[in-house]
């Protein structure tokens, strides 16, 4: 967004959103394997699709889950 307003570059937006899109889309695609292969409760499978919608979210929950995992070594 930055390009586009403050440096007239609308195109950007096409090119960066485009790439944006399909990361959450492969990130939405790679929860149902590994929510399947780790046998996650519906509760942490919805807390892994609320991260995706947040800024840095997967970030976060997946330090949680590697916490977890961690722990039941």
């Amino acid at each position: 967004m930055p390009l586009k307003y403050f440096a007239a570059q609308p195109l950007a937006v096409r090119y960066v959103g485009m790439a944006h899109g399909i990361l959450f889309l492969l990130y939405l695609l790679a929860l149902v394997p590994v929510a399947l292969d780790y046998k996650w409760k519906a509760k942490t499978i919805a807390w892994a699709f609320l991260a995706s919608l947040l800024p840095a979210g997967p970030f976060v929950f997946d330090g949680k889950v590697l916490r977890v995992l961690e722990q039941t070594k």
